[in-house]
């Protein structure tokens, strides 16, 4: 069981206590939500509650490579491109869709040069800049 929507550390941990799979970390892109706190800020207390306990995915505001970066050093296993992928689907079928995993792996690639991460494995806080991450 996968439990999305989870934007409050203390809800996380409940997830393992629960014993779910893995966790959502997601603001359902804001429009439910509007004014809630982005998966961007909320991304960081959660991991340092509950990493290593669950799978925590990222939602909600991936447009780039260079934002499943970002999640990943902020501390997600995995991060959920939807809105790209259905947008990408929609105008191209199949053809739009690989052109759009392309460009992220290319974007990704681009962003762990830049940060001197030779895989995804080495991507940590550290390979951000400390503004721009809530707690440090």
């Amino acid at each position: 069981m996968i439990i999305k929507g989870i934007l409050d550390p203390e809800d996380a941990r409940d997830a393992v206590r629960f014993g779910a799979d893995g966790i959502v970390v997601s603001n359902h892109g804001g429009r439910q939500l509007d004014g809630v706190l982005s998966t961007a800020r909320a991304m960081p207390a959660i991991a340092d509650a509950v990493k290593g306990d669950i799978a925590i995915l990222a939602d909600s505001g991936i447009r780039s490579g260079l934002d499943v970066v970002r999640m990943i050093a902020m501390g997600a296993d995995a991060v959920l491109l939807g809105r790209a992928f259905i947008y990408a689907l929609a105008t191209a079928g199949e053809a739009g869709v690989a052109h759009l995993l392309e460009l992220f792996e290319k974007e990704m690639r681009v962003a762990m040069t830049l940060t001197g991460a030779r895989s995804i494995a080495d991507l940590g806080t550290d390979s951000l800049v400390p503004n721009s991450i809530p707690h440090l």
